[in-house]
């Protein structure tokens, strides 16, 4: 990731977290409507696992600037997903759910250039945990 793109995620994601609630609400019911098959993943309630989406996101868009002190939490975030039956394949609509959330939450706001930067974003992170999980799954074979 260039700074550019760190600098569009972060600034974009500050524009989120006052609408965090709504965000989570519409990612989710997006979520639900591409991948069906992943709600009953979901066991607890769906508000407060909205809240925890915006906590994770918020560490993250953080750590951007210093991926290498993030990358372990989401190693250990992708070895808890793997327990709770998130499979590989989850992650592509997750990332489309997501883009697709920035998308109606910050309208006009969401350039081009910012939807790049968090495609490049999901991207980078979503792969170190597909990594992390397909580690998890070969050391438990």
């Amino acid at each position: 990731m260039t700074p550019q793109d760190i600098d569009l995620v972060q600034s974009s994601f500050a524009k989120v977290v006052p609408i965090r609630e709504a965000a989570a609400s519409l990612f989710y019911g997006r979520l639900f409507e591409i991948a069906p098959e992943v709600k009953p993943l979901f066991k607890g309630d769906i508000r407060e696992q909205g809240k925890k989406l915006m906590t994770t996101l918020g560490v993250v868009v953080n750590g951007l600037k210093n991926l290498e002190a993030i990358i372990p939490a989401a190693e250990g975030l992708a070895v808890k997903h793997v327990e709770y039956g998130v499979k590989t394949e989850h992650y592509t609509p997750v990332g489309e759910a997501l883009i697709w959330t920035l998308e109606q939450g910050l309208g006009d706001d969401f350039t081009p250039e910012t939807k790049a930067a968090w495609a490049t974003a999901y991207t980078t992170l979503s792969g170190v945990m597909i990594a992390a999980s397909c580690r998890n799954i070969e050391a438990t074979e």
